[in-house]
């Protein structure tokens, strides 16, 4: 896929993928660059009136100032809070992998595509897929991100790996403090992760409000080469 953009994972669910989504769309839009936003399926929707509202994708097609429709950003909505895949067997529905991969392309290259996954690298998400072939159907460079706690150096080179084995490139691994916590001073997964890994790590400090910090400028010109 020639298109510019880039795949957002993590090493679990809820560590932020969202939140750092929605910081660099913000970013990239106050640049004045075009943002393509794509969630093709997200679970656990909120139900209004006769349709599913989907949070993840919601909050990022306004960070995108996106003016296409919601359903452009995320046409596959699931009300259970499961896996996506699951969800959508609970549903009695069959979602592809080239059905999602089909929700993030288009005619034109013009404009950065940024897509979230759903869950962790290796997470269920399609009938016959996980996050992992979506990634590798779109051939896109993946950010990593995973939650700055005791036991994410494990889950990091984990989710390195196996994304390393997909033949896709890590372009970096955000450590996000999802919790308003201070961290022990002699722990510290950014300076244990670094000479383990050959792509650049930053941390994310915890907010409140989702998407509210600021983005080092070296991370979105990474982010965006």
């Amino acid at each position: 896929m020639s298109q510019k953009g880039l795949f957002i994972t993590g090493t679990d669910t809820n560590v932020g993928k969202t939140h750092t989504g929605v910081v660099l769309a913000k970013s990239l839009t106050s640049k004045g660059i075009k943002v393509i936003p794509r969630k093709p399926i997200e679970s656990g929707c909120r139900p209004d009136n006769d349709q599913l509202i989907p949070s993840d994708a919601t909050a990022l097609k306004l960070a995108s100032s996106y003016d296409g429709l919601l359903s452009d950003v995320c046409p596959y909505r699931f009300n259970e809070a499961t896996s996506p895949r699951r969800a959508a067997q609970l549903s009695q529905q069959t979602i592809t992998t080239q059905q999602l991969a089909d929700a993030c392309t288009f005619e034109t290259d013009d404009g950065f595509l940024l897509v979230e996954g759903a869950g962790g690298f290796y997470s269920p998400l399609s009938e016959d897929g996980l996050n992992s072939d979506l990634a590798k159907s779109l051939g896109l460079p993946v950010l990593l991100i995973a939650q700055d706690v005791l036991g994410a150096i494990n889950q990091v080179l984990l989710s390195a790996e196996a994304i390393k084995n997909s033949g896709l490139e890590l372009r970096a691994v955000i450590l996000n403090q999802v919790k308003n916590y201070e961290m022990p001073e002699f722990i510290s997964n950014m300076e244990d992760l670094y000479p383990l890994l050959d792509c650049p790590i930053y941390t994310q400090p915890h907010q409140e409000i989702i998407g509210d910090c600021d983005m080092p400028e070296d991370l979105i010109a990474l982010l965006t080469m």
